[in-house]
């Protein structure tokens, strides 16, 4: 299959069109009208420094249901035990740039570029981004952010640094999304960490099928604080 060329036009072809690896399209930019044009069709943007914008329609996609996470007992403890003080949209920049730092520290490649960076940064501003913090002895701890329209929630990364500062993050990330009866949490790609948190695959198909559905729903636009 092709992958195709994006213009200056505010389009993209047919998620379903995707290659076997789930590449998508290459080019275009990272305006705000196009992030949300993509997160709405199933589409997100993955590329590493150096290289031209990739977008991507995976043939399985990694979801969690909010009332489904899965809180392993320890984790059920540190929250109740309340170590960490958790907030919303109260630090998104720091979150996005943690999120990115870590990796880096750790020796692992970033996808976070500084231009994806002040892209979700503008994102947040309008009303679509949103982050979830864990603080420790008024120490941002950990963290996770992503993207909301309707009644879904996609999941872009998450940090720590305290141990669970993640896991709590994500967890009342996940209750809150329960309370106003969000379907899914897009998680784009499976990993071990994931699965043990209540993640699951599904096919392309049927993400775009709930999705549509989830998109049937107003946005909660603006801050979530």
């Amino acid at each position: 299959m092709p992958v195709y060329q994006l213009t200056k036009a505010l389009l993209f072809p047919d998620p379903e069109r995707a290659n076997p690896r789930g590449l998508l399209a290459v080019g275009g930019d990272l305006s705000a009208e196009r992030l949300v044009l993509a997160y709405r069709l199933g589409i997100f943007p993955w590329y590493g420094p150096g290289e031209p914008i990739l977008w991507w329609s995976p043939p399985k996609r990694c979801i969690v249901e909010p009332t489904r996470f899965h809180a392993s007992r320890s984790l059920q403890r540190v929250v109740r035990q309340g170590r960490f003080t958790v907030t919303f949209d109260k630090a998104f920049r720091q979150v996005i740039r943690a999120c990115a730092e870590t990796r880096i520290a750790q020796g692992e490649g970033t996808w976070i570029t500084p231009e994806m960076i002040d892209a979700y940064c503008a994102l947040h501003e309008a009303g679509f981004a949103h982050s979830a913090e864990a603080w420790w002895e008024g120490q941002l701890a950990g963290g996770i952010y992503g993207i909301s329209f309707g009644r879904a929630f996609f999941g872009e990364s998450m940090f720590t640094q305290v141990t669970n500062g993640s896991k709590v993050a994500f967890f009342s990330l996940a209750q809150r999304l329960a309370e106003w009866e969000f379907s899914l949490i897009d998680c784009q790609i499976t990993n071990p960490h994931l699965m043990r948190l209540g993640a699951y695959e599904i096919t392309r198909r049927e993400f775009l099928r709930r999705l549509n559905e989830a998109l049937q729903f107003p946005t909660r636009r603006g801050k979530w604080d």
